[in-house]
């Protein structure tokens, strides 16, 4: 058990919660959730002790091992991946190199033998002799091919170094095991499988950071929702959260508005009869009545969310987009081949696969930021293309500042309409003289939407939107591109957002594409979770 004790902490002069007293117990997967920059990486480094609390304290049971992901992909550059994740057993770890040291050595003596059964009962105590076979199994599981386990690290790019780590943090077994943002560059085959993964195979209390609808609600038993200063723990999946929290929310309101009622009809007798003395006694008494009552405080809740609006300043034409044979190798590595397909007004059409097979690729070839080596693509009549990369923050130019940017990139726009577009999009009258190169990754995703929405396009081409953004963001994102009257093609690993999005389907795989016209659910129930097994898809790490 996980023990929090009157925990509070503040980010400069911000409070960001106060008053925690609550326990975390082992065999529970708590999902903690809140606005961006109220708290929820920090209370994971307080929790993992990478942090101090302003005040109160963390404890735990003195023989519990605590395993937290490190985002840093530069660490252990040049050791083999496999190592890497069985570095993350470290008494294992530990033993294993002392007794290859001690087998390079010929001389041999009472101490050697001695040290070397020690060493033996380490490995034997955790599991050593399977322990290489999990790593394997570990590393498979979040998609890097078998082939590629006795490479150094550094010959994975940045995404897949970030899954080795996650498979080192989960080699331990940690008793308790601290996830932030997990999803982070893994596709969606593989996300599912750590969700299996954490739900049947962990054993050890959970507590995990996501912005992946899908995932938390899948994966989670209890929600530590952060707001209002303050942190609640609400049993059940995030789904049931957001029912329970809008019930609590209304309850609060209901109450205020009695009390509000109540104190009205008081005030209201007092001021008629206060003066009349056959009243005096009842109107004292109704004054007295209304001098105790008190009107619940209804605090302002840390989150909000952007308000997208997408619109077109015309419509396209019924064909938006032909693409015919398209292929692009880069060096040897083939990851589109013989690609075509046509779009047509009003898809809201999903491209799947795993990382690598060419999604990202695709989108860059028919926006015209990179060439296909084969084939060719046309728009149609009358298309407005609006282009969000997944490396969105090269589209920004960083040494200036946003409303300077803003001014750069939007035609006929007075500066009140861009600040109010900003506005929209949760930035605050003094964030308009920010440094773009300082802005976190929500804000930046932001300020690019900000330009979309003035430009009123009636293509949108959106290359994983999502990253970055909060839950709230998402949902109110996901929202206005479901109304949105042009036609989107994009690239996401979150199922929930392609699943209330999409209404149609295209799976990149090694033997073409899957073209599907209905919904993901359709998609899903027509092929199944393994539509995107890697018998079928290439996988380039």
């Amino acid at each position: 058990m996980l023990a929090l004790n009157e925990l509070a902490m503040t980010f400069g002069p911000k409070l960001l919660f106060e008053g925690v007293t609550m326990n975390l117990r082992k065999g529970r997967r708590y999902g903690v959730v809140g606005a961006n920059g109220c708290g929820q990486s920090t209370l994971l480094k307080l929790i993992s002790g990478h942090e101090e609390p302003a005040y109160g304290e963390v404890s735990k049971p003195k023989l519990d091992t605590v395993g937290f992901l490190r985002q840093d992909q530069f660490l252990h550059p040049h050791e083999r991946i496999l190592d890497v994740v069985m570095k993350g057993r470290t008494e294992l770890w530990s033993a294993l190199e002392e007794k290859d040291r001690l087998l390079e050595n010929d001389e041999w003596n009472d101490n050697t033998i001695n040290r070397m059964g020690e060493l033996e009962e380490v490995i034997v105590k955790h599991d050593g002799y399977a322990a290489e076979a999990f790593a394997h199994t570990l590393l498979t599981g979040l998609g890097i091919v078998e082939e590629k386990h006795k490479l150094a690290l550094s010959a994975l790019s940045g995404g897949y170094k970030l899954r080795v780590l996650l498979a080192q943090a989960l080699f331990d077994n940690p008793d308790i095991l601290i996830l932030d943002e997990p999803t982070n560059h893994l596709d969606i085959m593989t996300i599912s499988w750590l969700e299996s993964y954490l739900k049947k195979d962990y054993k050890g209390l959970l507590i995990l950071v996501s912005h992946d609808h899908s995932f938390i609600n899948t994966v989670a038993t209890d929600i530590l929702d952060i707001d209002y200063g303050e942190i609640i723990i609400y049993p059940g999946n995030y789904d049931h959260f957001l029912r329970e929290k809008e019930a609590v929310a209304e309850q609060r309101l209901h109450e205020k508005a009695q009390v509000e009622r109540r104190i009205s009809e008081l005030k209201s007798f007092v001021e008629r009869f206060g003066a009349k003395a056959s009243k005096a006694r009842q109107a004292k008494s109704k004054q007295k009545a209304m001098d105790r009552l008190e009107v619940p405080d209804i605090k302002r809740s840390s989150r909000r969310e952007p308000h997208f609006n997408f619109q077109q300043k015309r419509p396209s034409g019924k064909k938006v987009l032909s693409v015919n044979h398209v292929s692009k190798a880069y060096g040897e590595n083939q990851v589109l081949r013989d690609v075509s397909l046509q779009v047509a007004r009003g898809d809201k059409l999903a491209l799947i696969g795993h990382n690598g097979v060419g999604k990202s690729t695709l989108l860059k070839i028919i926006t015209g930021n990179m060439k296909a080596d084969e084939g060719d693509y046309e728009w149609g009549h009358e298309t407005q293309v609006a282009y969000f990369a997944q490396d969105h923050h090269e589209q920004l130019d960083g040494s200036k500042r946003v409303l300077e940017w803003m001014l750069s990139q939007v035609e006929d726009k007075t500066e009140t309409q861009l600040r109010a577009a900003l506005g929209q999009m949760l930035f605050q009258s003094g964030d308009a003289d920010k440094l773009i190169s300082s802005l976190s990754g929500g804000e930046a995703a932001r300020l690019y939407f900000a330009k979309i929405i003035l430009d009123k396009p009636n293509i949108l081409i959106l290359d994983e939107p999502t990253n970055h953004l909060d839950l709230e963001s998402i949902e109110a994102l996901k929202r206005a591109l479901k109304s949105f009257e042009g036609t989107v093609i994009f690239v996401s690993h979150d199922r929930y957002f392609v699943a209330h999005l999409a209404n149609r389907v295209i799976a990149l795989t090694e033997r073409g594409i899957s073209d599907f016209r209905g919904s993901y659910k359709d998609y899903i129930s027509k092929f199944g979770e393994d539509y995107l097994s890697q018998v079928w898809l290439k996988v380039n790490n």
